[in-house]
């Protein structure tokens, strides 16, 4: 065990919230801040690369690649979660969709009683991290450090997309992120100058030579060190030794919904009954930690082009790879700049809905699975996935052991509201794609 360092502020994992939480707590030159993230930092071009998302999907290196435990209302299947492992966290490897969510979603959490959650009083704070580069006053701002870009050329596929759902009843809209979310057309996205925005890029980069906040890499938490029930301190692996860090005001754990409550468990705060099984001293007994784990479930439809509009063509061609790749350099538009996905579409598909229920990905290629090789005919896929799921599963352990996954059980499609919805959604995408 190496000796014992100390810091005003630990935050465990730098992810979106991590990254905010570094560059806002450092910049009281009082506090010494001490960052700690579990992979490499954020050099690999493939996350910068907005289309590097179909590599950095797959990437050991950089992504956790967790599966769910086989889920009876899948087939048995395991699904694949993808979670980011290195600096920026997920928002360094996914979809780079700019999405706020729903106002109301905000209202009604406030309505619970959940004080400074209502829309009018987190818009301050959404304006305050934007960035962006076409809508203003009074929804947006341009000035802050999270960047939003629009899709600089339209797609004939994104705007036949726009026209059947139109034909459906779903209005036009140029901001996903307004009063009103309900609408089709282009997603912003977490972009600038043609390179991913993530948050390791907002909030890190311009901060990281500051003398009193340490970032430290490759170094996994094992656990949370305390003494007479109060935090004090921190373990984690970094080269295969274990090291120690202490805390002399908080410790701040932002690792994400699936490694978040493991930690809590390892470190002997959760169910008494699961952390006796493996022989942890029991902190504080607490049967929720872990619980209520929730996913919006997305299904992928697939189809084929009578007419050779899908990027499916210039990726199998040289001189369309040397197109893509020149519009990227001369222009930073393309394919390369956006990732996968280009049209969006939120609308209600249940009767007893008021606001939108499902949310729609357009992308203008197909493959197998995201990264893989696009198919040899021109397609397209468009993904669906329901916006407030019912089903609730959990996170557990599974062994004391630290860098063992923790078990994740989805429970996918277990209420009849869930099912219904999917089953709405899929119909829905048909009528789109048959309009």
């Amino acid at each position: 065990m190496s000796s014992i360092r100390s810091f005003d502020y630990i935050i465990i994992g730098a992810g979106s919230a991590g990254c905010v939480l570094a560059n806002r707590l450092s910049a009281n030159p009082k506090h010494s801040v001490c960052l700690i993230e579990a992979g490499p930092p954020d050099y690999s071009p493939w996350i910068h690369l907005p289309i590097g998302y179909g590599k950095t999907m797959w990437d050991p290196s950089v992504n956790w690649k967790f599966h769910t435990e086989p889920d009876p209302e899948m087939n048995n299947r395991p699904i694949y979660w993808p979670r980011g492992k290195c600096l920026g966290g997920s928002s360094s490897i996914n979809g780079l969709i700019f999405i706020r969510g729903q106002k109301e979603d905000y209202d009604h959490w406030h309505d619970l009683g959940n004080d400074g959650w209502s829309w009018d009083e987190v818009l301050p704070y959404f304006k305050k991290a934007e960035g962006n580069d076409r809508l203003g006053e009074p929804l947006h701002s341009q000035i802050g450090p999270l960047r939003a870009s629009s899709i600089k050329k339209t797609h004939p596929l994104v705007e036949a997309f726009i026209k059947s759902a139109n034909q459906l009843g779903v209005p036009t809209t140029d901001d996903f992120n307004n009063l009103q979310q309900e609408g089709v057309g282009y997603y912003q996205l977490s972009t600038h100058n043609g390179l991913r925005c993530s948050a390791a890029k907002a909030y890190l980069k311009p901060i990281k030579s500051r003398q009193n906040l340490r970032i430290i890499t490759n170094a996994q938490v094992s656990k949370i060190l305390f003494k007479d029930r109060q935090a004090v301190g921190i373990e984690y692996i970094q080269g295969g030794s274990k090291h120690q860090i202490a805390s002399q005001k908080e410790i701040i754990l932002s690792a994400g919904a699936l490694q978040s409550p493991q930690l809590l468990q390892l470190s002997g705060i959760g169910p008494a009954n699961l952390l006796q099984k493996f022989g942890i001293p029991i902190v504080h007994d607490s049967p929720g930690v872990g619980k209520n784990l929730q996913d919006h479930l997305q299904y992928r439809l697939i189809y084929e082009l009578n007419q050779n509009i899908s990027t499916n063509v210039e990726l199998s061609s040289l001189m369309g790879r040397i197109k893509i790749g020149l519009d990227w350099l001369l222009f930073r538009s393309g394919p390369l700049s956006i990732g996968i996905n280009q049209g969006g579409l939120f609308t209600k598909v249940m009767p007893q809905s008021k606001t939108p229920d499902i949310q729609f990905h357009l992308a203008t290629l197909s493959a197998d699975m995201a990264g893989g090789k696009v198919h040899p005919f021109p397609g397209f896929t468009m993904s669906v996935c329901q916006l407030r799921p019912e089903s609730r599963g959990y996170v557990e352990i599974v062994s004391p052991d630290p860098l063992t996954p923790p078990k994740m059980v989805a429970n996918y499609l277990t209420t009849e509201h869930d099912r219904a919805t999917s089953i709405a959604a899929v119909k829905f995408a048909r009528k789109i794609a048959q309009t």
